[in-house]
């Protein structure tokens, strides 16, 4: 915010001549540029004199009077002088890029001012001179006189000057004192003034910034100052919306704690602006309970409150009670509200809004994953093709069986019907057809055909819950949870069904890990305490399976991510000191420990010296799954230097495994710090191309999924043309990882180019099993819900992340890690569906706000764009089409009302969004 640049300069500098000339004349400058004469000076001066018209003439030599008669012995004369050049100077006038002349023509003559200044005696002349030398500097270069250097002269003649409203002398005059305020704040420490005569000045120029539509040069002088939170009284109804947009903008290139002041100060001027919404919505970024309680106890408007329930839902947070942190006399729900406002939080109505949108749509009927493999495309011989063995030969293939189970729950997600296991009926006819572990799949896919409709979730798992056979049992544990996903309600079924299990003796241990897995995808991200009661004391039992430990560890990190919870971390960080050895399920102990630290920046580094300490090789990994996970979504470029410099590092150490050394995470880790900016993806895909080429082998492992991470169901062309290219590396866990990418970026989108790329992998490797095996899975998320809902970890205009689906997305990839032991083995395939946490509706509905049923309006959906700092009222889409609700929005897509017969409740527009009928509403204004 250098205002200094921004000043045009004078044709010449040493006369201060006019920059305007004749042809002619301009001809002999370029014949004469390379030999400067010995008279040069001379000759300009009198081309000046014979350029400038009578008028110029008349108004320089006017000056020059005035100049001379403040050297003359006469005191009498400077008031009156100096009145008269301060009103040249006001009232002149000039084109957009070009100086004032009275400044121009006063040029020559700074110097003998600021000699007069220096011998004056104190007083109202010597004040007045003052005011006149603080606006003349704006035209100076930082030295050129004899009396010294010029370095921000215009600041110190203003603290010497009348102290007079800056706006007076003209907005490029203020944007000239911003500057020099800035550049002397940063240099403040030995100099002359104190910090609190600048910020004093500072906020005399802030009113003048926000009533002249510069609420950006506002915003960025207080930023310089350290002194945010000072703009909050001088926002009003007419630039609140501007100075926080711009202000919310700046969050992601700043550091803690000047992120979070910003943040703060937002939340202040919306709510003095009663914009209970958006201020609720930057408490849950703060993750600040008490601040969230706050905003609600603030709302009055009882449908604004089912509003602001939407929100919370969202974010699987509940309303934190009035005694966490308040104060006396907040006020509880009102009893008028209740009913509606806990089926918001609860989500108890998203599964009929969901299967209501799937028929309007007509994608309600299940498909087959054989509708989506396509195999009559691949041109293979028969193998691997459909859901009933290899094509033509009978032959049952229960890894191809496999595949299909998990990508009929994926495929038909939340839609509660398919042709695969609902279809079976009673005998389960379709889960005995997979083997051992295949089971347990199978029957969790059960859940997530059912997802978010506990009642008939729980009518279809009836029969599985009580079954003979184990694997068969715990698939259906697992498929509890995945339907309680999301989901809350007064039965809390799942805990009800898990507990039980868990407390039993004897249950296998395949049993009690899947019920363990349960609890942490029912309650990902509610940080409900009753679960902390049952799985705590798993993990301080020494005399469990490390296994079970594990699990338990990345169930409460799950379910606590983002809390910071003192008691579950100490209790892994206790597991992980008596630790012997790195085993295949450490890697989830250091990732429940990391997820509980998710966005919480500077309060992770107590954990993280801790870590420093530890003599283990799981430290270096978990320490590094610490740091990143705190600073997730922060674009923080010192932690990706220091991630980049993990990778550069050489482990000799042939003790600890390759998916188990910190490079691994640390590529993943450039993605999690990097998916909230823009800006930063783009500069973390260029460091992964280097990785590739340069990396180890380990890390070149690691680099698609990253990939997968930063663009989850966020196709991009470029993305896909690059994980296409890895897909067909020579190294096949580089291979495996970078399909599996693919379906990532593509969840839930029904892209019509990535189907294509999958058909030919799926003929390229129809002889390798493993990458046959992901190709399948792929498919199945590319077509997630038939194409309705999404991966993605933010919402609400990618201004809020979900520590839920963060958790989901980076258990499963994590898993990849060692994927020839875990997804691609014989019993842990099932970790794919940690993927739930992450699955959410990408649609638009909008209600009625006193029905809160359907209201079908007129909506203009396209791409989204960055209005932050633009002058007036910009559109914020372009290419848009018109639409009429309910609508699914794409990842940079945004939607905005086609009409104003109706305002929403909510400021973007997403999900569930209650309207209300706009009073000021004429049909005739809309003909017009």
């Amino acid at each position: 915010m250098v205002a200094r640049k921004d000043q045009p300069e004078p044709a010449d500098k040493s006369t201060g001549a006019s920059s305007s000339s004749d042809s002619k004349n301009n001809d002999k400058s370029k014949d004469n540029s390379s030999f400067p004469a010995k008279n040069q000076g001379k000759k300009d001066k009198n081309a000046e004199s014979s350029d400038l018209s009578e008028e110029d003439e008349q108004l320089k030599g006017e000056l020059e009077m005035l100049v001379e008669r403040l050297s003359e012995p006469d005191t009498s004369l400077y008031a009156p002088s100096l009145e008269a050049l301060r009103s040249l100077i006001r009232t002149s006038t000039s084109s957009m890029t070009s100086v004032p002349k009275p400044l121009k023509f006063l040029r020559p003559h700074y110097g003998r001012l600021r000699r007069q200044h220096g011998t004056w005696a104190s007083g109202s002349d010597r004040q007045a001179l003052a005011d006149i030398l603080s606006d003349r500097d704006i035209t100076m270069e930082d030295s050129e006189e004899d009396l010294g250097p010029v370095i921000r002269e215009s600041l110190r003649y203003r603290f010497l000057g009348t102290q007079e409203d800056p706006g007076s002398w003209g907005h490029e005059y203020v944007r000239h004192l911003a500057a020099e305020i800035g550049q002397q704040y940063a240099e403040r420490e030995g100099q002359e003034y104190q910090t609190e005569k600048l910020l004093e000045l500072a906020l005399v120029l802030v009113p003048y910034f926000l009533q002249h539509n510069a609420e950006p040069e506002a915003v960025d002088l207080l930023l310089e100052l350290e002194a945010i939170d000072r703009i909050v009284p001088h926002v009003d109804k007419d630039n609140f919306e501007r100075v926080c947009l711009y202000i919310l903008g700046c969050v992601h290139y700043l550091p803690f704690p000047e992120d979070t002041e910003c943040l703060r100060t937002a939340h202040r001027i919306y709510r003095s602006q009663d914009r209970y919404f958006d201020a609720m919505k930057i408490s849950i970024r703060l993750d600040y309970p008490k601040m969230i309680r706050e905003d609600w106890d603030a709302c009055k408007d009882s449908k604004l409150r089912v509003q602001m329930a939407f929100l919370l839902a969202r974010q699987r947070l509940q309303l934190p009670s009035a005694s966490e942190g308040m104060e006396e006399g907040a006020t509880e729900q009102e009893g008028g509200e209740g009913e509606a406002v806990e089926q918001a939080l609860a989500g108890t109505n998203l599964s009929r809004h969901y299967v209501a949108l799937a028929k309007e749509l007509d994608v309600f009927t299940g498909k087959k994953p054989e509708d989506i493999y396509k195999t009559h495309l691949e041109n293979v011989r028969p193998g691997w093709g459909g859901t009933g063995g290899a094509e033509g030969t009978g032959v049952d293939s229960a890894r191809q069986n496999l595949a299909s189970s998990i990508v009929n729950g994926f495929l038909n997600a939340g839609y509660g019907n398919d042709p695969l296991i609902a279809a079976a009926g009673n005998d389960n006819a379709w889960i005995y057809r997979n083997k051992d572990m295949g089971m347990m799949s199978a029957t969790a896919s059960v859940g997530l055909i059912h997802l978010w409709n506990l009642d008939q979730g729980l009518e279809a798992l009836d029969t599985y819950l009580y079954s003979t056979e184990d694997s068969v049992k715990a698939g259906a544990f697992l498929a509890l949870g995945l339907l309680n996903s999301g989901i809350q309600s007064e039965e809390d079924p799942a805990l009800a069904l898990l507990g039980d299990s868990l407390s039993q003796e004897g249950i296998p241990a395949m049993t009690r890990v899947a019920s363990i897995a349960g609890l942490g995808l029912a309650y990902a991200g509610t940080r409900k305490e009753e679960v902390l009661d049952l799985l705590l004391p798993i993990l301080g039992d020494s005399g469990v399976s490390l296994e079970i430990t594990a699990f338990t560890a990345l169930s409460l990190g799950q379910i606590f991510a983002g809390s910071a919870h003192g008691e579950v971390a100490s209790s892994i960080l206790q597991v992980l000191l008596e630790l012997e050895e790195a085993k295949m399920y450490g890697r989830f102990l250091a990732l429940g420990l990391a997820l509980l630290y998710l966005g919480k920046q500077e309060e992770a580094e107590t954990t993280v010296e801790t870590l420093r300490a530890f003599k283990h090789p799981l430290a270096g990994v978990t320490r590094v799954l610490v740091d990143v996970c705190a600073y997730a979504g922060t674009g923080n470029v010192l932690k990706v230097q220091e991630m980049l410099h993990i990778c550069t590092d050489h482990i000799a150490d042939s003790q600890i495994p390759r998916s188990d050394r910190p490079q691994a995470v640390a590529v993943l880790g450039i993605a999690l710090l990097a998916m909230g900016e823009e800006v930063s993806g783009e500069m973390s895909v260029r460091a992964f191309n280097h990785l590739m080429h340069y990396g180890e082998p380990v890390i070149r492992r690691s680099v698609p999924l990253a990939l997968g991470i930063l663009h989850a169901s966020n196709p991009r062309a470029h993305t896909l043309d690059t994980l296409s290219k890895y897909s067909h590396d020579s190294d096949l866990h580089v291979a495996v990882n970078a399909i599996f990418a693919m379906g990532l970026v593509g969840a839930g989108s029904n892209h019509a180019r990535l189907a294509q790329m999958l058909r030919g992998l799926a003929a390229y490797y129809h002889k390798d099993p493993d990458c046959l095996f992901m190709v399948r899975i792929s498919q199945g998320l590319l077509h997630m819900a038939k194409g309705t809902c999404s991966l993605g970890p933010y919402y609400s205009n990618r201004e809020i992340m979900s520590p839920a689906a963060i958790a989901g997305l980076l258990s499963t990839v994590i898993s990849f890690l060692d994927g020839d032991n875990l997804i691609l083995g014989k019993n842990y395939h099932w970790m794919l569906y940690q993927l739930v946490s992450a699955i959410h509706p990408r649609f638009l509905i909008t209600l009625d706000e006193e029905t809160l049923e359907p209201k079908p309006v007129t909506v203009r959906v396209g791409q989204a764009v960055d209005t932050v700092g633009q002058a007036g009222k910009p559109k914020s889409i372009t290419g848009f089409q018109t639409h009429t609700t309910p609508v699914l929005l794409g990842h940079s897509e945004r939607a905005e009302l086609g009409t104003n017969e109706y305002l929403p409740l909510s400021s973007n527009l997403e999900g569930f969004v209650l309207l209300r009928k706009n009073p000021e509403y004429f049909e005739e204004d809309e003909d017009q």
